[in-house]
């Protein structure tokens, strides 16, 4: 394919995930309403209740509570729609990969849709024992007023953001699959692969919670040594394959 006929699948892609997204923001903004807003408050409620203080989640602007209607409504929709988006990743690398590694290409869809979604829920599952942690700083008789941008946007960087590290492992074999990258270079680098991942834990994480911090790090690491064996076993695979060939190539000759 030409440069140009790239950048066109590629606006058909982006134009079909941006639908997708808007689509599932459409289901998001009804599910928020039915019971999410409900699950979210949930923990905030449950400390004021156990602690007996003023914890809450306040609003300080006239337009907060469609802001964070709006926030929500499009972070439900990127997680409902994560099938879509993530075959339109896939489906873009297609045109440029032979027979067989299209079928490499599709087995991996079904791997990382499942994957993103165990991800987004290890990030929900989380969230409430990380507000617990965080509101018990505050000292007896004190007040904690939680801004509603920022109790979203932690939530959110859980969800989406650990989603999106589950998936990383797939293209790693994908990469391998298609001969880019091997599995020595991969188990080459796991040292700064761990860092790399404690660090995005981190990020994603308050830095005061070093227990979930760790509890989202171990599977994302995880994934990636399965990975590595994954694309192992592809290579030795590959090299038996080829040291056949020869030998028949060389005998026939």
């Amino acid at each position: 394919m030409s440069l140009a006929a790239h950048l066109i699948e590629l606006r058909k892609r982006l134009f079909i995930s941006a639908a997708a997204i808007l689509v599932g923001a459409g289901i998001g903004w009804w599910l928020n309403q039915a019971f999410v807003w409900k699950a979210i408050q949930g923990p905030v409620l449950a400390v004021a209740q156990e602690r007996g203080n003023a914890t809450t989640i306040v609003f300080p602007t006239i337009a907060s509570g469609f802001d964070l209607m709006l926030q929500m409504a499009f972070t439900i929709g990127i997680v409902i729609s994560s099938p879509v988006w993530l075959y339109q990743i896939f489906a873009f690398l297609v045109p440029g990969l032979n027979q067989r590694e299209r079928r490499y290409t599709f087995g991996f869809l079904g791997s990382a849709i499942p994957l993103f979604l165990a991800g987004a829920t290890a990030g929900w599952l989380v969230f409430p024992h990380i507000v617990e942690l965080l509101t018990g700083f505050v000292p007896d008789g004190g007040v904690s007023l939680l801004t509603a941008r920022e109790y979203i946007d932690f939530i959110t960087k859980l969800v989406v953001a650990i989603g999106i590290a589950f998936v990383l492992p797939v293209f790693i074999v994908l990469l391998n699959f298609v001969g880019i990258l091997s599995a020595a270079s991969i188990i080459k680098s796991w040292r700064v692969a761990i860092l790399v991942i404690v660090l995005f834990t981190a990020l994603a994480t308050p830095s005061a919670d070093v227990v979930s911090m760790f509890l989202l790090a171990v599977p994302i690491i995880l994934l990636y040594f399965t990975a590595w064996f994954i694309a192992f076993l592809h290579d030795r695979r590959v090299a038996r394959r080829q040291v056949e060939e020869f030998g028949t190539a060389f005998a026939e000759g």
